[in-house]
């Protein structure tokens, strides 16, 4: 059986974990702020709804890559001092995961919008 105080409480706790993440991380901000743009211009373009699932799949992927780096980040933080070159490469190898996901996503941004730019503002 579903215990609702349960369910409200593991909510609230994603709730405060999210706003940790908003108000700590400037990037996971600044994905949040592009996330408001393709939005917008997926439904400026009507894009089709394959289109649009696959943007926001993208979005949440780029999203949950840059919460993860963070925990990354901060348990190794605990872990090792700052100063430790493993400590270094980790958060450097965790924003790469975060940076490669970015690309990809912008690849796809690029390839579900260019014909919709063409069709609009080139013809």
């Amino acid at each position: 059986m579903i215990k609702i105080r349960r369910l409200i409480r593991s909510f609230k706790y994603a709730f405060t974990g999210l706003g940790k993440v908003f108000w700590e991380e400037q990037n996971f901000r600044i994905d949040l702020i592009i996330t408001v743009i393709i939005l917008f211009l997926a439904q400026y373009f009507q894009v089709k709804v394959w289109e649009l699932i696959i943007l926001i799949l993208i979005i949440a992927v780029v999203l949950i890559l840059e919460i993860i780096n963070s925990i990354f980040e901060r348990l190794i933080d605990l872990l090792k001092p700052r100063i430790h070159q493993y400590v270094k490469d980790i958060k450097d190898m965790t924003a790469a995961v975060v940076f490669i996901g970015a690309l990809a996503s912008i690849l796809i941004g690029i390839l579900i919008f260019l014909p919709y730019i063409i069709n609009n503002f080139l013809k």
